[in-house]
């Protein structure tokens, strides 16, 4: 495929194409990007199984990136604590040009290796981490000198990208590539490039999540209850995996602080004490602990 630099010719004239028209090939595109991700499945598989053995341990998720990449690596690194109450500390995201290029561009600042590598080891860089620099032209100076850096030091590295052949694929132990081609405006990455990139990161950290132990019967049972919204849906959660009616579950989740504690309390008849000891003795796996009943 051709690169996400180059001119598709098919979209030479968009700006003369009628509304209708116009608004179908802007979704299409974001189609195709959903089945560029998908030929990645392989290396995600692996990338999901060697990060999770990394993060048990007690690593952390790195993320890098510049630009557009970046700002979707914060998003992603940004939602895991409250879905699946994962410790910010063991998921930071450091974009080329720091906080200010979240809201800004930074001119120049994804050209600046030397600063990647100084902001991993700042963070701490161990061999336990995983490294996730993400790039679109897979060739950004930034994160391709830090995800090499992170390699040489020994931590987990996985790519995420989209473009094949490319500097940041031989960087990383492991590439996610998502050849997505020209987009529809030449060198818009925030477009299909963006949205495979979004898929990607979506799609790892979710299922890291999983193999730790975070999901139960495909709910988020490490939710954070943080608002009314939430709380409704933790109620929920716990009257369905226990059987329970709703108003026995919100006094569970009262009395236990948590969707695991509350669960095991109605399920196995304990209370808060007995239920923190339980998924202590279970390593915080409520899979575990239920199944140690008896």
């Amino acid at each position: 495929m051709s690169g996400t630099e180059d001119i598709d010719p098919r979209f030479a004239a968009l700006e003369d194409w009628d509304d209708d028209t116009l608004a179908a090939t802007l979704l299409e595109t974001q189609v195709a990007a959903a089945r560029a991700a998908q030929a990645a499945g392989p290396a995600l598989a692996r990338a999901i199984a060697k990060a999770a053995a990394r993060l048990a341990a007690g690593g952390r998720m790195l993320y890098l990136g510049a630009g557009t990449s970046g700002r979707l690596a914060v998003l992603d690194a940004a939602e895991l604590p409250p879905t699946f109450d994962w410790p910010a500390s063991r998921a930071q995201a450091l974009i080329a040009g720091g906080e200010r290029a979240l809201i800004r561009a930074i001119e120049g600042a994804e050209d600046d290796g030397p600063a990647a590598v100084a902001a991993l080891d700042a963070a701490g860089l161990d061999a336990r981490d995983v490294v996730i620099g993400v790039a679109a032209s897979g060739r950004t100076p930034y994160t391709v000198a830090g995800l090499a850096h992170a390699r040489a030091r020994g931590a987990l590295t996985v790519a995420i990208l989209n473009a094949p052949g490319t500097p940041l694929a031989a960087a990383a132990e492991i590439a996610l590539v998502a050849d997505t081609g020209a987009e529809i405006i030449a060198g818009s990455t925030r477009m299909k490039a963006g949205t495979a990139q979004k898929i990607l990161l979506n799609c790892l950290s979710t299922g890291i999540m999983v193999r730790l132990g975070h999901v139960y019967r495909g709910r988020m049972v490490e939710m954070r209850p943080t608002n009314a919204k939430l709380r409704q849906r933790a109620i929920r959660m716990v009257a369905d995996l226990t059987g329970e009616p709703e108003i026995r579950a919100a006094g569970a989740l009262d009395a236990g602080g948590t969707i695991k504690t509350a669960v095991v309390m109605l399920a196995l008849g304990l209370d808060r004490e007995g239920a923190e000891a339980r998924l202590e003795q279970a390593g915080g796996l409520l899979a575990r602990a239920l199944a140690a009943q008896g």
